[in-house]
């Protein structure tokens, strides 16, 4: 899908609001132990002047990096520290430990629109004497409440799958002229799905609030009355047709050319009504902004990272909101912990049986 491109208000307040994209360097890393105990750890990271870190770190506050982004629930954290980098660079660590896997996702310290996002864990052995494979599978509760628009309602579910997580791959043993015409529809069809969901949650936020428009054109009858052509007019407009991205339109005009008022023109300023509907907006840039790397360490040697990949016994995953739009995201691994100790015993078992066997012909 095309990044989004912000404009006017939206822009301005992209810059205001925090969230979890590359710009907090948000991070997050789950460490199993054998015991089913263990550890999460999130990191984050700001741009801070010495003069910040000055007035805001007092002997009696926590020298963290601030702000904290808003996609982070930091207060059960147990233990934390910071640092200081170049450039002012600073970096706040926050860990936490648990008794069991299905503890720790309940307290997720990722959160999307000032909600906590929902996960279950889960973490299962199985002894094969000589040696343990350990499975741990994490799943992320999908956002597509956040879109009016389901996305099935504009793609099949594996191709929207495809689209957002890149399984199951749709496009294996395709040649690049082949995946380009298959992308491309693909593509077109999740633009209108996402231009239809800004429409519908712009023009509903304007329907809800018309009693606060002074000298409206129409009644608010006739202007639901009018959702279906405005927004086909909206669409045929020389920014829509030349990125095929409605935010590029400016808001203003395309209200104004169509109602022949200015009426509508204080939901795209700086006025309380602008800010809410600015916040309204950001509820679905957030889920599709959320960028939060995933690293997992767990006991003896990964076997099987899942869709992850895995470096040195360590599996990184893409964890991030457009994923969580299709579905669930799971996030699953295995390892395995050799038992050196059954290897010895069976040697021995072994010896002592073929010196039983010698004894007995003797």
């Amino acid at each position: 899908m095309k990044t989004v491109k912000l404009c006017g208000s939206l822009l301005i307040a992209a810059a205001l609001f925090s969230s979890c994209t590359e710009q907090s360097d948000v991070r997050m890393h789950t460490s199993v132990n054998a015991d089913g105990t263990c550890t999460r750890i999130v990191s984050y990271s700001k741009i801070m002047s010495q003069e910040m870190r000055d007035s805001l770190w007092t002997d009696s506050s926590q020298r963290r990096a601030l702000p904290v982004p808003e996609c982070l629930e930091i207060s059960g954290s147990t233990y934390s520290y910071t640092q200081v980098g170049n450039g002012d660079t600073v970096t706040s660590v926050l860990t936490h430990d648990y008794n069991t896997v299905a503890e720790m996702s309940e307290d997720m310290p990722l959160q999307l629109n000032g909600a906590q996002l929902k996960a279950t864990s889960s973490f299962t052995k199985q002894f094969r004497w000589f040696y343990t494979d350990y499975t741990f599978t994490e799943v992320f509760s999908s956002v597509a409440d956040i879109f009016t628009h389901p996305i099935t309602d504009y793609v099949d579910d594996d191709v929207a799958s495809f689209w957002f997580t890149g399984q199951p791959n749709i496009l294996q043993g395709l040649s690049g002229v082949e995946m380009a015409e298959k992308i491309d529809p693909i593509e077109r069809s999740v633009t209108n799905w996402l231009n239809d969901n800004i429409f519908q949650l712009n023009f509903d936020f304007i329907a809800n609030h018309y009693d606060s428009v002074i000298n409206p054109p129409v009644s608010r009858e006739q202007f639901v009355a009018q959702r279906d052509s405005f927004k086909d007019f909206v669409m045929k407009s020389d920014e829509v047709l030349k990125s095929g991205d409605i935010m590029s339109v400016d808001e203003k005009k395309v209200f104004k050319d169509f109602f022949h008022s200015d009426a509508y023109a204080f939901f795209f300023d700086e006025t309380p009504s602008g800010n809410a509907l600015v916040k309204e907006n950001l509820k679905i840039l957030s889920a599709i902004d959320l960028s939060v790397p995933y690293t997992l360490t767990m006991p003896g040697k990964i076997t099987d990272a899942g869709t992850g990949v895995c470096q040195n016994d360590t599996v990184f995953y893409p964890l991030t909101g457009e994923r969580l739009i299709p579905h669930d995201y799971t996030i699953s691994a295995t390892s395995r912990v050799n038992h050196v100790w059954a290897y010895i015993v069976t040697v021995i078992v072994m010896i002592v049986a073929a010196c039983g066997i010698i004894y007995i012909k003797s």
